[in-house]
């Protein structure tokens, strides 16, 4: 598909002298990317390759393959990475947005083919009335993102707790930059909307809505908004280099939590993950909403990606939920079927395309552990 192949266009200069596993090309046209090595052979040649901190964590048929930290979680108090450190998640926070948001489809509070004028009162009527929520859930709303221009022109927009409804007026207000559904741009300001119709419908707190739908019934304990204190106790630096120790980290705004502003615990995510696409959480037709890919050139639908990738000598489908933020990077991979799950969690800023595809090699390397 079109997304893979930009998924790994420039692969060779932007990985040049590190690790790297075939492309997801050759994944496509069937080459068994993993043939003849284990996946500990697979995990131990990453690692060494790229320096890895972090946590990777691997079940194969409910059972536990590989959970294993690496490095530091804080080169500079000296504390090491477990398997129980918080990572931020940054956009695998849209998945489980998306999640909350089908229940709430499910209890007749929203339409996915709802409207922002449906919800927000006030919002400017134009806009209002043609963008969907659906629209907004795949990043294809034509909403520009009014954040990004504003804060360059002045920095101290960091530093102002806006709430939900100034950051709306300030950022998610322009004029379309395309029809809706028509072109996919990976904005905040769909985000930041999505938080305001959550909180309108459901009355509660962003957060409270969040728990009481999706983390509390899946008893993901760990998994928190980054801008709390006990995330901030807990959570992984993120760091640009390690020797020397050099930190990249952005301040935490609520008004962007339904972006990018949850952490959580590798164990979590698989347990997440499980309950979405294989427990009860969610309808039939809301799993299928949640898999249905939406904009084909991205492979994107709600709040994350749907691809197809070679395990057990097939092409399987995969929720593929990538987050991606300073000094951090992280992984989602769920076969759609439950057979696998593959999380992998990082704080030294590797690039997304090396664990991407780390990830294919490790379910192309087989059963073997």
């Amino acid at each position: 598909m079109a997304s893979r192949r930009r998924f790994v266009q420039g692969v060779a200069g932007a990985l040049a002298g590190a690790w790297l596993a075939p492309s997801l090309l050759a994944a496509e046209a069937g080459a068994d990317m993993g043939a003849g090595k284990s996946v500990r052979a697979v995990v131990d040649d990453f690692v060494k390759a790229n320096g890895f901190h972090g946590v990777i964590h691997l079940v194969r048929g409910q059972r536990v393959v590989l959970s294993e930290a690496f490095g530091m979680a804080d080169v500079e108090t000296g504390r090491r990475a477990t398997v129980d450190t918080l990572y931020p998640l940054a956009s695998i926070s849209k998945w489980f947005v998306s999640v909350a948001v089908l229940r709430l489809v499910e209890q007749g509070k929203l339409a996915l083919d709802g409207s922002i004028g449906d919800y927000l009162d006030g919002y400017r009527a134009d806009n209002g009335a043609k963008v969907k929520l659906k629209h907004l859930l795949s990043n294809c709303s034509g909403i520009p993102n009014g954040f990004s221009p504003r804060v360059k022109a002045d920095p101290a927009i960091w530093t102002k707790p806006y709430t939900t409804g100034e950051a709306i007026e300030a950022f998610c207000s322009g004029d379309l930059a395309f029809e809706p559904g028509s072109r996919f741009s990976y904005d905040l300001t769909n985000w930041i909307l999505v938080k305001g119709i959550v909180e309108h419908v459901t009355g509660q707190d962003f957060a409270q809505a969040i728990d009481a739908l999706v983390l509390a019934p899946l008893g993901l304990k760990h998994v928190l908004p980054r801008y709390t204190d006990a995330a901030r106790a807990q959570v992984a630096v993120g760091y640009a280099t390690i020797e020397p120790p050099v930190r990249k980290m952005n301040p935490q705004l609520v008004y962007m939590v339904a972006s990018g502003g949850y952490c959580g615990t590798a164990a979590d995510l698989v347990r997440a993950a499980e309950g979405v696409y294989g427990g009860s959480l969610l309808s039939e037709a809301s799993r299928k909403a949640l898999s249905t890919i939406l904009v084909p050139a991205e492979s994107y639908a709600l709040g994350g990606r749907v691809k197809d990738v070679q395990a057990d000598g097939a092409a399987r489908a995969f929720a593929w939920e990538t987050g991606r933020t300073d000094g951090y990077r992280s992984l989602l991979a769920h076969r759609l079927d439950g057979q696998a799950t593959l999380v992998l969690l990082n704080n030294t800023d590797l690039s997304q395309r090396t664990i991407d595809e780390f990830g294919v090699a490790v379910f192309a390397a087989g059963a073997q552990a």
